[in-house]
């Protein structure tokens, strides 16, 4: 008999976020029997430089990718202005492994910073405390949909002549007074995994400002080929004993997405304000059940968004207020009782494994962040109008739980 996975948890991280109109899309793709690269890739492009008000938008395999493009289109030699190798690139601590990697993999240098515990995202405050002669970016993580003061983060990028990387991965339709996140920088990323805010499976997007930086992040996503940019026909003049198609005049990967990915993405994208809309209702609704309930209102609290921020919410992040309980028992009650929870991204990075194999932060000391590990978790918010039996059903499971 053929096993069909079951999901142990009544309220899981991820629901499935695919109507029958998002698989269609992908559907007849399939029939049409073009899956790589073409039309569909370009028509989600479009659209999404268009909603955005963004100058360039292309889709790549995923948002880690968009983070490696940005790093590697800093140090690339058909930029002018370009990074050397120990360049320093600021990074809240409170981040994605690749959030951090591609600085890595640049030859560049991370330097930690502490977060806001209220907000989840990099403290203002502490930024210019850790900028030296060598910092030449700002690798902004924007967590859970929220994000920190934009204008504080531009001035010191004026201040110091900084680039600006925005992972906005998971605050896809986040604003800071009416601009999208991931329009204030030189370079922006998205993913559209099934957890995030939109899904095409696996994919995401990134956004830059300048039409060089464009032409070389095409070339990058696609093997380093000439093909499709600017370059291609300056290339091919100096060297027509080459093949115009095949002239690879950079380095390179193969980042590009499907044509399937890219047509269940749109057919997403295209709802994005509505599913933002049902989270924040599905939100509200939650939260005001918890704090009306006498076992659960002084033992647990909510992150709210920064001043100025109409988020595009991720999850529900929880902190424990109550230092009576233990947030590894709470977790293990709260997933025996059909909650699936998981930590706020992946926690202190410097803290993990990796990070202290590769001597990223010696000696240092993340207070802000240690206290969001120890205290604070999240679980899911579903992209469709819950009712009330479900609410009372996931009320009556942290009550067990605590």
């Amino acid at each position: 008999m053929k096993k069909v996975y079951m999901n142990k948890f009544f309220y899981p991280l991820i629901e499935n976020p695919y109507s029958n109109k998002d698989i269609n899309e992908g559907i007849r793709v399939l029939k049409s029997k073009q899956l790589t690269l073409s039309k569909e890739t370009f028509n989600f492009e479009k659209t999404f430089t268009k909603k955005l008000k963004s100058s360039y938008s292309l889709m790549v395999n995923s948002g880690s990718s968009a983070n490696l493009l940005a790093l590697q289109c800093l140090i690339n030699p058909y930029r002018k202005n370009r990074l050397k190798p120990g360049d320093e690139i600021i990074i809240p601590t409170l981040c994605w492994s690749t959030s951090l990697w591609p600085i890595i993999q640049s030859n560049l240098k991370p330097v930690f910073v502490d977060i806001n515990k209220n907000t989840l995202n990099l403290d203002e405050k502490s930024i210019e405390k850790k900028i030296t002669k060598k910092t030449k970016a700002i690798m902004l993580v924007h967590v859970l949909g929220n994000t920190c003061n934009m204008d504080t983060i531009m001035l010191i990028k004026k201040k110091y002549n900084l680039f600006l990387i925005e992972d906005t991965c998971e605050s896809l339709g986040t604003k800071y007074k009416n601009k999208y996140l991931g329009t204030f920088g030189e370079f922006s990323s998205f993913s559209f995994y099934s957890s995030h805010q939109i899904s095409s499976g696996e994919g995401g997007m990134i956004c830059c400002k300048d039409r060089n930086d464009y032409n070389i992040i095409k070339s990058l996503r696609s093997h380093g080929w000439s093909r499709g940019t600017s370059y291609e026909n300056k290339i091919y003049k100096k060297n027509k004993f080459l093949d115009k198609k095949f002239i690879f005049f950079n380095s390179g990967y193969n980042l590009r997405p499907t044509e399937i990915s890219a047509a269940i993405g749109l057919s997403q994208f295209k709802k994005l304000d509505e599913f933002i809309k049902v989270r924040k209702i599905n939100r509200k609704k939650i939260i005001t059940a918890m704090n009306k309930n006498s076992q659960i209102k002084n033992k647990l609290d909510f992150f709210n968004e920064n001043l100025n921020v109409n988020p595009s919410w991720f999850g529900i992040p929880i902190k424990i207020v109550n230092n009576k309980i233990k947030k590894n028992i709470l977790i293990k009650n709260l997933e025996k009782n059909g909650i699936e929870t998981r930590p706020i991204i992946s926690g202190n990075f410097a803290k993990q494994p990796a990070a202290i194999k590769y001597g990223l932060a010696k000696n240092q000391k993340f207070p802000n962040t240690d206290n969001v590990y120890n205290k604070s978790f999240f679980i899911g918010l579903p992209t469709k109008h819950i009712r009330n039996n479900y609410i009372d059903k996931l009320i009556l499971a942290f009550e067990k739980s605590l």
